[in-house]
């Protein structure tokens, strides 16, 4: 297998938590280790999400939770992968995920990218759309999905 990631030094896995991310992000951190490549933890808070919810909510309040619901999935991540001895680096930013994903992969130069996917179906996938979908489509570089 690690002939196929002889080239990947450096990983991009993005989380929001969900157990499909978190599945991905422990997938990213085994490869990471099998090849000695250093990952890079991103969660996105969802710029969009935030918009919506300040019609009904205060939006600092909101952000401060989504702020730290972010912080602690990150820090999950990066206690396994010192556990792991896997070199690592977290960034929680905003704005909408697979843009902030595509672009962190560009700036950082990434060489893969793990992330998890949701098993949307129907109308809500029409409607949302897959951020797993649109970073493959716009991903400077390969994108892994781990379901």
């Amino acid at each position: 297998m690690s002939s196929n990631f002889k080239n990947v030094k450096k990983i991009l896995i993005p989380i929001d938590g969900s157990d499909y991310s978190m599945r991905a992000a422990e997938y990213g951190l085994g490869i990471a280790k099998m090849i000695d490549a250093q990952i890079m933890v991103v969660y996105v808070m969802d710029q969009t999400l935030l918009d919506q919810v300040l019609r009904v909510a205060d939006r600092e309040d909101v952000e401060r939770d989504l702020k730290k619901d972010g912080q602690q999935y990150i820090n999950y991540v990066l206690k396994v992968a010192q556990k792991e001895s896997v070199k690592a680096g977290s960034l929680l930013v905003k704005g909408r995920p697979f843009e902030q994903i595509v672009h962190l992969a560009k700036e950082l130069n990434m060489d893969l990218i793990v992330m998890g996917t949701y098993g949307l179906k129907g109308a809500d996938r029409i409607l949302i759309g897959s951020v797993a979908e649109k970073v493959i489509e716009y991903s400077p570089c390969p994108v892994l999905v781990v379901k």
